[in-house]
């Protein structure tokens, strides 16, 4: 039964979820955040690893499922956010884990059926699809649905695609244009 980690990263706190594959049946195994505080910002990387690893070698996940980074307005924050991504990759790699990565409309799509969906969605289809006492705060929630969209994507037996250099999938009817 293969165990997915889902991680939403983030300087200050990195939300977390695992949950569990048995043919199509998929459960909840835990989920929360790490609180990664004020400090320096290289103790804070620090921190997002260790957690993660800690949290890798605790559960046996064989899978993590990150969010690609997209453009913040600030830039200090877009840096800051592509550096704790980097550090919860580093400690799942560094644990033999096999890397997937969604864009943030993928995996709203995936679990609310709308790109757009908010965040008050996202939790309440966390605690639905998992069937969870309450819902989960927003970064756990963020990060179970990462890993849901992994396994509803493995499940079809589909892979995410990129399409060709050059091309891209306009607004109508998702036809490829140039």
């Amino acid at each position: 039964m293969p165990r997915i980690l889902g991680v939403d990263p983030g300087s200050r706190k990195t939300g977390f979820g695992i949950i569990e594959l048995d043919g199509k049946r998929i459960s909840h195994v835990v989920n929360g955040r790490l609180m990664v505080g004020d400090g320096e910002f290289a103790d804070r990387l620090k921190q997002i690893f260790d957690g993660l690893t800690d949290l890798i070698t605790r559960y046996q996940p064989e899978i993590m499922v990150v969010e690609q980074v997209f453009l913040h307005k600030n830039a200090d924050s877009a840096l800051k956010l592509g550096q704790a991504r980097g550090a919860a990759i580093c400690a799942a790699v560094n644990q033999q884990l096999l890397v997937h990565e969604y864009t943030a409309t993928q995996i709203k799509k995936a679990v609310v059926g709308n790109g757009h969906a908010s965040k008050a969605q996202i939790q309440y289809m966390m605690s639905v699809m998992l069937k969870l006492p309450e819902p989960p705060v927003e970064d756990a929630a963020d990060a179970l649905a990462c890993a849901l969209t992994h396994a509803n994507h493995q499940s079809l037996g589909t892979n995410i695609q990129r399409l060709p250099e050059g091309m891209r999938t306009s607004r109508r009817g998702g036809r490829y244009s140039r």
